[in-house]
């Protein structure tokens, strides 16, 4: 299996200024992480500002990362901006497609120190796509949060797919057409595309990430809408 000489970490993010500094925070950390057994390998960031009319855009170059605007209203399509802007820098910086590993999270995770490092070593066991398992973090109550984990078992081998935590060889990105701009799923669709041309790819606990707790979130049908649904009493 060829080496990972370059890695695009992409960011979706609408109106997310309160959260997406602790995400980029946590992308930081796991980039330095990275560096101590990788240090030539090279990271891209980029967050897709999608109409955004916060301070999001503030927030994130105050981390130092790329930004790329975009008016699509759409998760799957701001997905598939951030990924398509961190490519274009890998190639400008002579990289390519089957040495580039892309990263997936939202504004509203927060990642482990080890995420990028986790998801290169299975990369460079053999898969091209490690579906990550995610769980809610901050401001999710105790008896949602109880009930989130008496319907998900987080462990080897899982049946989750969650944009939050993907990774992915970006010449398999490329061959099934990237993320669908669809308004929700365009994670599922992107994993089932992938299997579906016989790519290997594991489903792996040991990159978990932490999502927001919150239950109003950007897309109807997401995750934010998936725990507000959950029975607390």
């Amino acid at each position: 299996m060829t080496a990972v000489r370059h890695v695009v970490v992409a960011v979706p993010a609408r109106d997310e200024e309160a959260v997406v500094g602790a995400c980029l925070a946590s992308v930081r950390r796991a980039v330095r992480h990275l560096a101590g057994g990788r240090p030539r390998v090279r990271v891209e960031v980029v967050v897709a500002l999608d109409r955004c009319r916060d301070a999001t855009g503030d927030v994130v170059a105050r981390h130092g990362v790329a930004a790329v605007r975009c008016d699509v209203g759409c998760v799957g399509a701001a997905r598939a901006s951030a990924v398509g802007a961190g490519l274009a820098r890998v190639r400008a910086a002579g990289g390519a497609e089957a040495t580039t590993w892309v990263a997936s999270t939202d504004a509203d995770g927060v990642v482990p120190p080890d995420w990028l490092h986790g998801q290169l070593a299975l990369a460079e066991s053999g898969v091209d796509l490690v579906v990550g398992t995610v769980e809610p973090g901050d401001g999710c109550d105790p008896a949602r949060t109880a009930a989130w984990h008496a319907r998900h078992v987080l462990a080897e081998h899982h049946g989750y797919v969650h944009g939050a935590n993907l990774g992915i060889r970006a010449d398999a990105y490329a061959e099934v057409g990237g993320f669908a701009p669809l308004p929700l799923h365009e994670d599922v669709a992107l994993v089932a595309a992938v299997r579906a041309r016989g790519r290997p790819w594991v489903a792996t606990d040991t990159v978990r990430v932490r999502t927001s707790g919150r239950t109003v979130g950007r897309a109807d049908g997401g995750f934010a809408s998936y725990l507000a649904g959950l029975p607390t009493a």
